[in-house]
């Protein structure tokens, strides 16, 4: 079974992947071949991943009892390439729920 922590891990993983590939595969192929297909797959995934990892984490602020700055690290990695591999790595890899 699924606890809460693994699907926001599995969402962290899943928005931090889309990132990845929106803006290092995408985006060059949309501008130097000019084909949008590809941003045009990834981005409403994309931005659903990124909706929910942001609406977890203020589900979760209080469950995880993360101070300000912790919680406002939690959120900018979701708009830094690779932050969100830092944040299950750090923050939510050895957490339990209570």
């Amino acid at each position: 079974m699924f606890s809460s922590i693994n699907i926001f891990r599995i969402v962290a993983l899943l928005e931090g992947v889309s990132y990845i590939l929106l803006l290092f595969i995408a985006t060059p192929i949309k501008y130097l071949a000019h084909d949008p297909q590809y941003v045009e797959l990834l981005g409403m995934p994309h931005g659903l991943l990124f909706v929910a990892y942001v609406a977890m984490a203020f589900m979760f602020k209080k469950e995880f009892a993360w101070n300000t700055k912790q919680f406002l690290i939690v959120l900018v990695a979701s708009v830094i390439p690779f932050g969100t591999f830092y944040i299950d790595k750090m923050y939510l890899k050895n957490l339990k729920t209570k």
